[in-house]
C-alpha cells in the first residue's frame, strides 16, 4: 500500500461529501460505500444538493429511471432527482433496469458519483478513481461490528482500475485521530481472513452429495469418500474419520427422505472400512429430479411433507406462498418488527386453517423464522392482489428490486414444488400451483389472467379492460376498436387487435 495524507478543502463539514465534491472538481469519478441502503440514498441526495444543475443528457436519463416501473415509487423519484445532477445510488432495492442505467452511465462518464452498499464491490469493473469508504461498521447478529479485512480490500480494489487509471485512491473516513490509527492498523496493515470451504455447511454438502449421486459421478461409499478426500474441505478438515462420519450422516438423511437407495444401513467410521464396500448407491426418481432442480434436499423434503398434508386440508394461494417462504433459498425473509407483532398475529389467525405446516410454539427457536415467513408470504399475497410497488414499499419496507428478487426465487420454488407434485401424482394441486405462478409473474388476481397473456397488456391495462367488461380474448376480439383505443390508446389497441387475429379498418380523419 502507498499511503499519503491529503488536505481536502472542507465545504460542508461532512468528510465523505467533501471528498465526493473534490473528486468532481478534479474531473474524476468516485464510489462512496455506505453500510445501508438508506444511507446510500441519503448520501447521494446530500451530494446532489451541492452540485449544479446537470445537462440535457442527465435530464433524459433521469426520466428513463422513472419509466423502469409502470408506476414510479418514491425511491424512483429520489434516484431520478439525484441523476439530474450526475449523482446516483445503487443497491439491491433498485430493479435490474435501474441498476443497469446507473452502471452503464457511470462507465460512459455521465454519472460522476455512485453511493452504494458493498454489493457493488463484487464483480464490476468501473472507472472509479476513488473508493470512499464512509462506513466500516455494519449491523449484524451481535450488533454493530467492523467489516472483515477481505471486504475492505474488495471495496478498495474498485479504485484505479488498470484500463481506466494509472493509479487510484481508496480513502477511509475516520471520525477522530484515534479512530484513524485504529482503522489504519486494522485494515491497511491487517491480514485478510482465512477462507473456509462452503462444503462444511450442511445445506451445501447434502445438495452436492445428492447431485454427484444423481449424475452417476459417484456410485459407492468408497467413491464418495475418495472424491471428498480431494476437496479443499478435506484439506482444511484434516480429520478424515470425522469427515466420513459427516458424509455417513448425510447419506442416511438422503436415504431416509427417499432421495437415494442405500445398499445397507451399516454404519462406518473410517475410510478403510468403507473401501471394501462397493455396493451401488442410486438416486430415486424423486432424488434425480430434486438434484436437477438444484434445491436443498431439505427444502424438497419439506415440500413433499406439505403437499402430502395438503390432501387433507383446505388450500388457497396463501398455503403455497407461506410454504415457499419458509425455505433457506428465499432468505433473507422480511423481519417482523416489534410494532408489527399484533398485526402479523391477526393475519396468522386469519390464514391459519390454510397453512400446510403446524405453527411452532412461541417458545421454540424456529418461531421467529415462522412468523417472518408469514410476513414474506403476506407481501407476495398483496402483490398478486394487485397492490403496487409503492404500497409494498410503504407497508413492508420492500423496495422494488428486493420484491423482484423475491418473486424470481418464489417462481423457481413454485416450479420445484410443481415438479415434486407431479411425481407424487397430485394433479389437482398442480393446477393451483401453475395458476399461482402466473399470478406472481403478472401481479394480478385470477380474473385477469386471460388478459395479461396478451402482449402489451400488463396488470394496469388489464384491470381497465376488465372494468369496461372486456374480460378475455373473446371480448377483446368482439370489442369495438374505438372503445379499445379509448381505454388503451390507439397504438396499443391496434397491436392488441392484431394479436387476436382481427384486422383494423382505417378510421377516417376527424372520426
Amino acid at each position: 500500500f502507498l499511503m499519503s495524507v491529503k488536505k481536502i478543502p472542507a465545504e460542508t463539514g461532512n468528510a465523505a461529501l467533501d471528498l465526493a465534491l473534490d473528486t468532481i472538481k478534479i474531473g474524476k469519478q468516485a464510489l462512496v460505500f455506505t453500510n445501508t441502503k438508506r444511507s446510500a440514498e441519503k448520501t447521494a441526495e446530500d451530494i446532489a444538493k451541492k452540485v449544479k444543475t446537470g445537462n440535457k443528457e442527465l435530464i433524459e436519463l433521469s426520466e428513463s429511471v422513472l419509466k423502469a416501473l409502470s408506476r414510479p415509487t418514491k425511491q424512483c423519484e429520489r434516484l431520478s432527482s439525484c441523476i439530474k445532477k450526475g449523482i446516483a445510488f445503487h443497491h439491491a432495492g433498485l430493479v435490474a433496469k435501474q441498476r443497469e442505467i446507473v452502471e452503464d452511465n457511470f462507465r460512459n462518464g455521465l454519472i460522476k458519483i455512485i453511493c452504494a452498499t458493498p454489493t457493488l464491490a463484487y464483480g464490476l469493473d468501473l472507472p472509479a478513481f476513488r473508493a470512499i469508504l464512509k462506513d466500516l461498521r455494519r449491523y449484524g447478529s451481535r450488533g454493530m461490528a467492523y467489516i472483515p479485512v477481505l471486504e475492505y480490500l474488495q471495496m478498495s480494489g474498485r479504485a484505479g482500475r488498470p484500463k481506466f487509471d494509472d493509479f487510484g485512491e481508496s480513502i477511509i473516513v475516520a471520525a477522530s485521530e484515534n479512530e484513524k490509527k485504529k482503522l489504519y492498523e486494522m485494515y491497511v496493515l491487517g491480514e485478510p481472513e482465512d477462507i473456509y470451504s462452503k462444503l462444511a455447511v450442511e445445506p451445501v454438502l447434502r445438495t452436492y452429495l445428492l447431485s454427484l449421486i444423481a449424475a452417476n459421478f459417484v456410485n459407492t461409499k468408497k467413491q464418495i469418500v475418495e472424491f471428498f478426500s480431494k476437496t479443499f474441505w478435506a484439506f482444511q478438515f484434516v480429520d478424515m474419520d470425522k469427515l466420513v462420519l459427516i458424509i455417513d450422516k448425510m447419506l442416511d438423511l438422503l436415504g431416509e427422505w427417499e432421495f437415494i437407495q442405500m445398499p445397507g444401513k451399516e454404519d462406518f467410521t473410517d475410510a478403510d472400512k468403507i473401501s471394501g464396500n462397493d455396493e451401488k448407491i442410486k438416486a430415486t426418481l424423486m432424488g434425480k429430479r430434486v438434484a436437477e432442480l438444484y434445491i436443498d434436499p431439505l427444502t424438497a423434503y419439506f415440500f413433499i411433507t406439505c403437499l402430502r398434508d395438503a390432501s387433507d386440508k383446505k388450500t388457497n394461494e396463501f398455503s403455497f406462498l407461506q410454504m415457499i417462504s419458509h425455505t433457506l433459498e428465499i432468505r433473507p425473509l422480511l423481519r417482523v418488527g416489534v410494532r408489527e407483532q399484533e398485526k402479523i398475529q391477526e393475519e396468522l389467525v386469519k390464514h391459519n386453517d390454510f397453512l400446510l405446516e403446524n405453527e411452532p410454539s412461541i417458545y421454540e427457536p424456529e418461531y421467529e423464522d415462522f412468523v417472518n415467513s408469514i410476513k414474506t408470504a403476506l407481501m407476495m399475497h398483496e402483490w398478486i392482489n394487485e397492490k403496487d410497488e409503492e404500497y409494498l414499499l410503504e407497508q413492508f419496507n420492500a423496495r422494488p428490486g428486493e420484491l423482484r428478487s423475491k418473486l424470481d426465487i418464489a417462481d423457481w420454488l413454485l416450479y420445484a414444488s410443481e415438479e415434486i407434485s407431479r411425481i407424487l401424482q397430485y394433479q389437482y394441486l398442480n393446477k393451483e400451483i401453475v395458476k399461482l405462478r402466473l399470478r406472481l409473474k403478472y401481479g394480478v388476481k385470477e380474473e385477469l389472467l386471460p388478459l395479461v397473456k396478451i402482449k402489451e397488456i400488463g396488470r394496469v391495462r388489464a384491470r381497465k379492460l376488465y372494468y369496461n367488461r372486456i374480460k378475455d380474448v373473446g371480448d377483446v376480439k368482439r370489442a369495438d376498436f374505438a372503445k379499445l383505443a379509448q381505454i388503451l390508446g390507439s397504438k396499443v389497441a391496434e397491436n392488441v387487435k392484431k394479436q387476436v387475429g382481427q384486422e383494423i379498418e382505417e378510421v377516417p380523419a376527424g372520426k
